[in-house]
């Protein structure tokens, strides 16, 4: 059986939809994953979407993506540009990661312009608000492709 593509979503991620609509949308984590099932299935793949608002519940989900994912995919909110603890566990993945972000944090707070995460990343989405993910699980599911 195929291994599934892990959606680990940060802090604040669980209420998307009731946050700041202006800046990050009306779609729930739950649209999201709905949408994110539809799109993994034809491709032969399942999706894992798990939100925490601690940052060791995300390095904990990273570390058993290691042997159980076939890619990840993390919106790691604020944890983006704090974290180096994510980040050295994304360093312990051999399988895809894209770094996701629902705004264009190049336009936001200077503080938003740096992520732990980026130097470690196969690849980073941004700016495309809950689309993106359906952006990142496109490019997951093609270079998995590209290694089979």
């Amino acid at each position: 059986m195929t291994k599934p593509i892990y959606v680990l979503n940060g802090p604040n991620l669980n209420l998307l939809g009731q946050r700041e609509p202006e800046i990050y949308g009306h779609d729930t984590l739950d649209d999201i994953e709905e949408r994110l099932r539809r799109q993994a299935v034809p491709a032969g793949y399942d999706v894992v979407l798990r939100q925490t608002n601690y940052e060791g519940g995300v390095v904990s989900d990273l570390h058993e993506a290691r042997t159980d994912a076939a890619a990840v995919i993390i919106n790691a909110g604020a944890y983006t540009h704090t974290s180096v603890a994510i980040c050295d566990a994304i360093k312990m993945l051999t399988i895809p990661s894209i770094e996701l972000h629902l705004t264009n944090v190049h336009k936001r707070e200077a503080f938003r312009h740096h992520s732990y995460l980026s130097p470690v990343v196969t690849g980073v989405i941004a700016g495309f608000g809950a689309a993106g993910y359906e952006h990142a699980l496109a490019a997951a599911i093609r270079l998995l492709a590209d290694e089979a």
